[in-house]
């Protein structure tokens, strides 16, 4: 039986682990950057711009469906609101995961109103007619989709977190856009 700890070709652990000295005096030095060592993969500035651009959109997300949830009338408007104000606080759940990971980059998160619809990926809708309310929706769930794609395929490897944060949230957001799917196929 071969050791665990011998030297195979390609498994030679030294090439890529620090020792144990280094990797504490690092952990030392610019204790203030947090979670943000030296291995740190990626562009922090850009990570915290994008994830600024995802609160945003999420934000409007919520105003959205929340606005469907408060103005939805009609035969099928019940079945409907209920879908926006589930939706509705799943966004606010993302907005706050997404706003604590700034945060924890050392970032601030940009909640300001007059830049918000500015900054987002998705746009407002204040339609009034159900159908049109639903396509509205599920564009905003396809443009979230797209974008928290092409943000984790950017991210790699170089910042893992957020990118298990956003492949989370994109599974919900998944989750939406066939919610709203179904809602628009119900009404034919």
């Amino acid at each position: 039986m071969n050791d665990p700890s011998s030297n195979r070709k390609g498994d030679n652990m030294e090439e890529f682990l620090t020792d144990v000295q280094t990797l504490r005096k690092r952990a030392r030095t610019n204790m203030n950057k947090g979670p943000v060592t030296d291995a740190y993969g990626a562009d922090l500035e850009r990570v915290i711009f994008v994830l600024n651009q995802a609160l945003a959109t999420e934000l409007v997300c919520v105003l959205r469906y929340k606005r469907h949830y408060f103005t939805a009338e009609g035969l099928n408007a019940q079945a409907a609101a209920a879908e926006f104000l589930d939706h509705a606080g799943e966004e606010a759940d993302h907005a706050d995961m997404i706003a604590a990971r700034i945060t924890q980059l050392g970032g601030d998160p940009d909640f300001s109103p007059e830049s918000l619809t500015g900054r987002s990926q998705t746009e407002y809708d204040s339609s009034k007619e159900l159908v049109k309310m639903i396509k509205e929706d599920l564009v905003a769930e396809r443009v979230a989709i797209a974008s928290y794609t092409e943000i984790i395929t950017w991210l790699g490897d170089g910042d893992p977190t957020t990118r298990r944060m956003l492949e989370e949230i994109l599974a919900v957001e998944e989750e939406h856009a066939e919610d709203m799917l179904d809602l628009l196929e119900g009404l034919k």
